[in-house]
């Protein structure tokens, strides 16, 4: 499974920003899909979560601010990152759980003033 993933930028600390994970078969195929961040300096981690079923998770640091949603009309994950932080800046991953983990490219958030 091919992954495209957009709508990384710079945002001031408070807004917000969505980023899109468009995967190139049925997302219903697909056990979960989510995206992940790495930071400079720091391990990649999983910020969010959404199954095959419709099910999201969290990692604590983002519970209440972010939410991830599908479409799968169009195949595709969003993340909506409201309340940014600044240590909310990384590179974003998507990934496709599909016999094995599938990555798009990542896209870069910055929160800055």
């Amino acid at each position: 499974v091919q992954l495209q993933a957009s709508g990384g930028g710079l945002v001031q600390p408070g807004g917000s920003l969505r980023l899109s994970c468009a995967a190139s078969r049925s997302i219903f195929s697909i056990n979960a899909m989510g995206w992940y961040r790495q930071a400079p300096g720091k391990q990649r981690e999983l910020v969010a979560t959404i199954t095959r079923g419709g099910y999201s998770n969290y990692v604590d640091s983002v519970k209440g601010r972010f939410t991830i949603t599908r479409d799968t009309a169009k195949n595709t994950v969003y993340l909506q990152m409201n309340s940014l932080k600044p240590e909310d800046t990384a590179v974003y991953y998507c990934y496709a759980d599909w016999f094995g983990n599938f990555w798009g490219q990542g896209t870069l958030v910055t929160v800055s003033s």
